[in-house]
């Protein structure tokens, strides 16, 4: 990098840095398709993720994969000379994975924090938050182990929780990765709506003691803001005009309607990487933070997709560029695409 190109990174990066309190604030979730480190865990099935397994997953792909996720989660900051404010993330094998992360030299001046508990999910997979200290005052956080009433011994991913206050408001920000579709969207249902009633009642729980806190739930939800497990089971509401004191709202249910998607699969695009917030931070008041749309947007969510992190041809063309196909490396980003929501006054 030459001289010239150096002064402009620093310039832009400080200028990132210099517009720590410009609203409105973001909030992200991305899927980081499988970001495994290189060392063989005995205590979880991550062998396909080693320099011996199958996928050879060595350090330069590592280092590959690293410098992907700065640059998208740099870019997403560009769109408004802004570090998001939270940023939750799934597939991620432990905090050394986020430790590397934050400490890119594109994302280290924001100084990311990291929320991140272990989970007893077999590949020891997990979700996790990073947050700016600077922003969002942080008062506490949770793994709580996700239950399938009707499955007693199963095991995923945790429901990450953490609390506290952006601007002197409660905030509760919760980031799951809900049970596959493994056995096909019907027969799996079940499991989905079960945590969406879990996530609910967490939520709830808290307003019980908090009326006025505002509630972000997050994450990689394997169905559709219309499917029942968010309809149902979550118990949101797809219009922001038809919202009630105390409802949830998604807003990722007009994207889709507009042929909008996160992740592709036959030719059909789905929107699984969701955002759900409850009805105060839509309806508050005027001198109070609430979601905002974007510039010249109609929709409250967001989809980040350039044209880098999109497969130009083959099969898949149009998809996601993946890290992986098979076991054939495309040094992409993620099988998904990240979605972020605008909070401002």
């Amino acid at each position: 990098m030459n001289r010239k190109c150096i002064f402009a990174f620093l310039f832009f990066a400080i200028s990132l840095t210099a517009y720590a309190q410009t609203k409105p604030y973001k909030v992200v979730f991305y899927n980081l398709e499988n970001f495994f480190d290189t060392v063989n865990d005995p205590e979880v099935l991550d062998d396909e993720f080693t320099p011996e397994g199958p996928k050879k997953w060595t350090q330069d792909k590592y280092d590959k994969k690293l410098h992907n996720m700065e640059r998208v989660f740099f870019d997403i900051a560009a769109v408004n000379k802004d570090y998001p404010v939270v940023i939750g993330v799934s597939e991620v094998e432990n905090r050394n994975v986020l430790e590397d992360i934050v400490a890119t030299p594109k994302l280290a001046p924001a100084n990311y924090r990291i929320v991140h508990h272990d989970s007893p999910e077999a590949r020891g997979v997990d979700v996790a938050f990073f947050y700016r200290a600077d922003v969002f005052k942080l008062e506490g956080e949770k793994a709580i182990r996700t239950v399938i009433p009707s499955l007693p011994n199963f095991k995923t991913r945790d429901i990450l929780t953490m609390w506290g206050k952006i601007d002197g408001e409660d905030f509760l920000f919760m980031v799951a990765h809900w049970p596959s579709r493994l056995g096909g969207k019907e027969a799996s249902e079940y499991k989905r709506i079960a945590v969406g009633k879990q996530m609910r009642s967490i939520a709830d729980s808290v307003k019980q003691i908090r009326p006025d806190v505002k509630v972000v739930l997050m994450g990689d939800f394997n169905d559709d803001p219309t499917d029942p497990s968010i309809t149902q089971g979550l118990g949101a509401k797809l219009k922001a005009k038809e919202l009630r004191k105390g409802d949830y709202y998604a807003p990722y249910a007009s994207m889709l309607k507009a042929g909008y998607g996160t992740l592709a699969y036959g030719d059909a695009w789905n929107i699984f990487d969701n955002i759900v917030v409850t009805e105060n931070l839509v309806n508050d008041a005027k001198d109070k933070l609430k979601i905002q749309k974007a510039p010249g947007s109609k929709f409250y969510g967001n989809i980040f997709k350039r044209h880098y992190m999109v497969q130009k041809e083959g099969q898949y063309k149009g998809y996601p560029l993946r890290t992986y196909v098979g076991n054939n490396f495309q040094g992409g980003y993620s099988d998904h695409f990240p979605v972020y929501i605008y909070i401002g006054k």
